[in-house]
């Protein structure tokens, strides 16, 4: 079984990789916005379409529906972005890699259960 892992930064690339994945059958799972985030253990595993709080979540549901892709498994955040007074996210080392560890978690977890992804 193939399937994607989307990492990426910029909302043009990840719904580039959603779709491409869709097209071609793909399961895939993707990280959404870990900037101005502080605690790690605020993310969690869901479908798009049940995000909330999470500004890059928003922005993706949207863009996704305006494609007709009906669900995408996601790992984000509920936690309220910190004001930085700089219009650029930044992040503090240990955030991004906890969502990278419960990305390659959920993709485990989906190979031994057999289970697509998408």
């Amino acid at each position: 079984m193939l399937l994607g892992v989307d990492a990426v930064d910029t909302v043009t690339a990840k719904i580039a990789l959603v779709v491409k994945a869709q097209e071609s059958h793909t399961p895939i799972i993707c990280s959404m916005g870990a900037g101005n985030k502080l605690d790690p253990t605020k993310f969690q595993v869901a479908d798009i379409y049940k995000t909330k709080v999470c500004p890059l979540a928003k922005v993706m549901r949207r863009e996704l529906k305006n494609r007709g892709i009906k669900k995408c498994k996601v790992v984000y955040s509920e936690e309220l972005p910190i004001k930085t007074g700089s219009s650029m996210p930044g992040s503090i080392a240990f955030v991004p890699s906890v969502v990278g560890l419960i990305l390659a978690g959920e993709v485990v977890k989906d190979l031994i259960k057999g289970e697509n992804l998408d």
